[in-house]
């Protein structure tokens, strides 16, 4: 899939997930476990973006040997999507859909919005 995404799209989208982080500081840090797990495991952020949003993976399902690790990482995405909270997450994305769900992680860890800008292909 590609996707291009303009300064101002990122910039407005860092703000959002600034606001974000400092309004709903216990799903955020929820959210970034999962970022980390994900990146851990070598999973794509879309893969993750799509399980917490309950779209259809298929398209970006990692290739494992071992099932019991993807269903235990589909458990913790489970757990997080169990919380309360989780509306404002799932709202925060949607409203960034566009820039797709690896870039918002991206930013979310911190990547300068300017490296980010221009297209780019998410698998």
């Amino acid at each position: 899939m590609l996707v291009n995404s303009s300064i101002h799209e990122l910039l407005d989208a860092q703000q959002s997930i600034e606001a974000f982080r400092k309004n709903e500081p216990i799903i955020y840090k929820k959210v970034m476990h999962m970022i980390y797990l994900t990146r851990q495991l070598q999973f794509g952020y879309q893969y993750m973006g799509c399980l917490l949003m309950d779209e259809n993976p298929d398209k970006f399902q990692p290739v494992l040997q071992d099932e019991y690790i993807l269903s235990v990482y589909q458990q913790e995405i489970e757990k997080l999507k169990q919380d309360k909270m989780v509306h404002d997450l799932k709202q925060l994305l949607s409203s960034y859909k566009q820039i797709s769900y690896y870039v918002m992680c991206q930013l979310m860890l911190g990547t300068n919005p300017k490296l980010l800008v221009g297209p780019t292909v998410v698998r």
